[in-house]
């Protein structure tokens, strides 16, 4: 195993939750530590904790006008005057509403992948991996699709200020990355990659293939909109094709990637029919590409995912699998495993749904899709033109 892997997680992160019925569930950061815990893959020598980030680091991304009224609206009791203006900065939505502790929550989040990113660029780790970022909706205004403010969008401003990196930044979330595409849109050193379900039908209804860039950034944004119900031969072929080409071409200092584990076939919040496969093989795709391109510099974030209890666990500890070259992750090459009897031992009096009893996915029983031959040359066609710039 390497041992210039970092995991960096504070217990306080698990306060960023808007209300017990929010889809936004921390509870999943505590069930995949866990796993990679009782899976015996977690040394504790590896984990770093991190510092919130303060109103500089943030202001790399964010307005001071939206950070102040995050941080009223983080009161228990915030002034009207704050309430009142809450909905002209996103904060009053049912996706993203306010609630107290939020400033204090989402900037220790920022800060985490901060860290994560200059350890790597400081050579002090090879790879990162901050479960608890990825929130890649927030714009610099606002908040948005459960974003307050955007982790991933303020680490890559700041190893761009502090080393002047050239940072490839790759998004496998189902919704598009939207936050972090348009805070660098027009910035030729910073390459934005996304593959997810087409924004025709889905939130936040972007990222299509003519998404591309402006000025010296014209050609810096690849956007991969898959059809709805795509299924796992499709997405890999459709990914592995377009973010290969897109590393090949920008030649990056970094690789920043965001995994998202919502183009799960269980996640309650997309139509892609995905299995736990993908999420096997787009780390390893991703730590090929960092060490081929990038000499092995490697920052990971989490993101979306809402099937808390059968998908997010396996899917984000497959990444930390992968980035430290455990054994699971090598054998998950040749054939399935079961999960630790441990971990199913201590979730399933709670879980509300049967746990599942191996890393990946029997879809041998899963309903054949009867699109597929043409989801898939929809998806053929859309690969082309997204790279035919590059």
């Amino acid at each position: 195993m390497t041992a210039r892997a970092a995991f960096i997680h504070h217990a306080g992160e698990a306060g960023y939750k808007f209300n017990d019925s929010h889809p936004f569930n921390p509870k999943r950061l505590e069930l995949a530590t866990d796993l990679l815990r009782k899976c015996g893959a977690l040394d504790d020598a590896c984990r770093l904790r991190p510092k919130a980030a303060d109103d500089a680091l943030l202001s790399l991304i964010h307005r001071s006008d939206y950070i102040e009224h995050v941080k009223s609206l983080s009161a228990d009791r915030p002034a009207p005057s704050y309430i009142a203006a809450a909905e002209r900065y996103g904060l009053t939505t049912e996706d993203t509403p306010f609630f107290p502790g939020m400033h204090t929550a989402a900037s220790l989040i920022a800060g985490g992948s901060v860290l994560a990113a200059e350890l790597v660029m400081s050579g002090r780790a090879e790879h990162a991996y901050h479960m608890a970022g990825g929130l890649h909706h927030a714009f610099p205004d606002r908040g948005s699709g459960f974003c307050v403010y955007n982790d991933a969008a303020v680490a890559i401003a700041d190893i761009r200020r502090r080393y002047g990196a050239r940072v490839l930044y790759i998004d496998t979330d189902v919704h598009h990355g939207d936050g972090v595409q348009w805070a660098f849109y027009a910035d030729p050193d910073v390459f934005t990659y996304s593959i997810h379900e087409t924004g025709k039908y889905l939130f936040p209804g972007t990222g299509f293939v003519h998404e591309k860039g402006v000025g010296e950034g014209f050609g810096r944004s690849v956007n991969v909109p898959v059809e709805p119900y795509t299924e796992d031969d499709s997405w890999l072929e459709t990914f592995r094709e377009t973010v290969e080409k897109a590393a090949a071409a920008f030649k990056p200092d970094i690789v920043i990637s965001q995994h998202g584990c919502d183009a799960h076939a269980f996640d309650p919040l997309s139509h892609i029919h995905c299995s736990m496969a993908i999420y096997r093989e787009m780390p390893a795709v991703i730590h090929d590409l960092a060490h081929r391109y990038a000499g092995g510099r490697w920052v990971a974030v989490g993101g979306g995912g809402y099937d808390i209890w059968r998908v997010v666990p396996r899917a984000w500890s497959l990444v930390w699998l992968e980035m430290t070259g455990h054994p699971i992750a090598q054998a998950l090459n040749a054939s399935d495993l079961p999960l630790p009897a441990e971990w199913r031992g201590r979730w399933a009096p709670e879980s509300p749904v049967q746990l599942p009893d191996t890393w990946l996915d029997d879809v041998s029983a899963w309903t054949p899709i009867p699109r597929r031959t043409e989801i898939e040359a929809v998806n053929r066609k859309t690969k082309a033109i997204a790279v035919q710039d590059l």
